[in-house]
């Protein structure tokens, strides 16, 4: 049995943390915030979706981020601000156009193999996530950009998804309260969606229930390795600094991985590309039926939706690089909010909740999962906008690497 202190309690880190504690390892959980799931898990879009697991490295997305530099309302925006982290990472990001279709399939099979590690959990331990198996339906407003997604598509299906085009008929049978004009759309039955926050605090009390220490509001402020064990200094308001004894660190912590990489000699280049959404409460009778049971991805929008229980209707998208900034902007919720109007004219957006997170990205779009340079230093981090997606799977891959590499296999 090892002693394994994780890093962070989003839901990277607590899914980590359960796959750790059915192996029989003794398990502390650190974060910052009161609860687990204050950050990129709080509030995201929802989907479950191997259906988006399109990496983002194609010249395509460097002209569209040109194109777009000067509009406020843009689903890409970029700060033109000299900063040499943001450069040097879109620097890599460029680099790594010429492994899109390698880097696809493989974050393709990696998600499917992510949903029935989820489905699992929350059927084992009854976790109640707003789970709708509905699929995702990917819809598009013109020709050219359906022809393109086809290409991508044959890459979804060679790493294994079932994913197939509909026409505009086919897309209003799938989700009749859609309104507009499309060219046609791709469909994706075994995709879902759910609540991540739901999934993650409901995770980390099972966690807790099998053992699981939570140190909650604790910052950490050292991290001291040595050949034959770990100190993770903490300081916590009602404790002071004090240190958690560990065989092993797993850092999950989101866009503050490369900090604590830093301090352990690793070089993980993630950046924090910020995204909003709005969650849409639907008091009324007539507001649930006049919003979309299916989740939706509208290519040309960049924007996603999930249906979280009959009351309320998650909205999200954007891609923002302006560094660790949290702010909410009107002009970025505004579009959000503009789209559920147009496409959803019934429905009434009164009752918003806006939000905004920070994703941490990594130039490859691929989630660092693995050992550091040091053997009792570990990462599962990186996952960007596929977190949600991607976390079971990278969780059991995390624990075996700290069975194998280190040694603590029972």
């Amino acid at each position: 049995m090892a002693r394994v202190v994780v890093i962070g309690a989003g839901v990277t880190g607590v899914t980590s943390a359960y796959a750790l504690l059915r192996r029989g390892h003794e398990v502390t959980v650190v974060d910052r915030h009161r609860y687990p799931a204050m950050e990129t898990s709080f509030a995201n879009g929802g989907q479950l979706s191997a259906s988006n697991a399109e990496v983002w490295n194609s010249w395509g997305t460097i002209l569209k981020g040109m194109k777009w530099l000067f509009r406020k309302d843009a689903p890409l925006l970029l700060n033109p601000s000299i900063n040499w982290h943001k450069y040097s990472w879109l620097s890599e990001f460029s680099a790594q156009i010429l492994h899109y279709r390698r880097n696809t399939i493989e974050t393709t099979r990696l998600a499917i193999s992510a949903r029935r590690y989820l489905f699992e959990i929350a059927e084992q331990e009854g976790i109640n996530l707003d789970l709708e198996r509905r699929g995702i339906l990917h819809i598009y407003h013109d020709e050219k950009s359906l022809k393109r997604a086809a290409v991508a598509n044959g890459l979804l299906n060679e790493g294994g998804l079932e994913r197939y085009a509909v026409s505009p008929q086919e897309i209003a049978s799938i989700e009749p309260t859609l309104h507009g004009r499309f060219a046609g759309g791709f469909y994706t039955p075994s995709d879902s969606t759910g609540d991540i926050r739901k999934f993650t605090q409901g995770l980390a009390a099972c966690c807790q229930r099998r053992g699981a220490a939570l140190v909650l509001g604790g910052e950490v402020e050292a991290i001291n390795v040595k050949p034959d064990s770990v100190s993770v200094w903490v300081r916590t308001e009602g404790d002071g600094r004090h240190a958690l004894r560990a065989d092993a660190v797993l850092v999950c912590a989101g866009v503050y991985s490369r900090r604590f990489a830093a301090m352990l000699g690793d070089r993980i280049n993630i950046y924090p590309v910020k995204g909003y959404s709005i969650t849409v409460g639907l008091p009324e009778a007539s507001d649930q039926r006049a919003a979309p049971q299916v989740s939706l991805l509208d290519e040309d929008a960049k924007i996603v939706t999930s249906r979280l229980g009959p009351d309320r209707f998650r909205v999200a998208g954007t891609a923002e690089f302006n560094g660790y900034n949290r702010d909410i902007r009107a002009d970025r919720i505004r579009p959000l909010v503009d789209w559920c109007k147009r496409l959803f004219p019934a429905m009434s957006t009164a009752a918003i909740v806006p939000w905004a997170g920070l994703r941490p990205m990594t130039p490859s779009m691929l989630p660092r999962v693995g050992r550091g340079r040091r053997r009792r230093v570990f990462y599962n981090t990186g996952h960007g906008h596929l977190g949600w997606t991607l976390s079971a799977a990278t969780a059991e891959i995390a624990a075996e690497h700290i069975e194998t590499s280190a040694g603590f296999a029972q």
